[in-house]
């Protein structure tokens, strides 16, 4: 298997895999939602979850690898917010260290560089 090859498999299986766990543990996700849409964090889980595995699908093909990119980078920007607000309001996640709070917030620069070549 080639380098982009392997890009595109890691890429694809890390938001199969992040958009799956929308569904495995929605309870997180729906903890995560930012205030203004806690009257909706069942949808905005649902929501993004189908997001992260659509572009996960998108991301193998050629003809829609562009589209993957676009979209995925779209969806990191959607969430963010989120991992803002997590950091803010660190009461509301006692259960995770306040650090990995605001260590959230760079990795998702991460997330966009491993979508970024992963849909090359």
């Amino acid at each position: 298997m080639t380098p982009l090859a392997r890009r595109r498999y890691g890429a694809a299986l890390f938001w199969a895999v992040a958009g799956a766990m929308h569904f495995v543990r929605p309870g997180f996700y729906e903890g995560i939602v930012p205030m203004p849409l806690q009257r909706y964090k069942r949808q905005v889980t649902v929501v993004s979850g189908i997001a992260e595995l659509l572009g996960a699908v998108a991301v193998m093909p050629t003809r829609t690898r562009r589209f993957a990119r676009a979209w995925l980078l779209a969806t990191l920007a959607a969430v963010y917010p989120a991992n803002i607000c997590m950091a803010l309001e660190p009461e509301r996640h006692r259960r995770i260290p306040r650090s990995l709070l605001w260590a959230r917030l760079p990795v998702q620069g991460l997330f966009a560089w491993i979508t970024w070549r992963g849909t090359a």
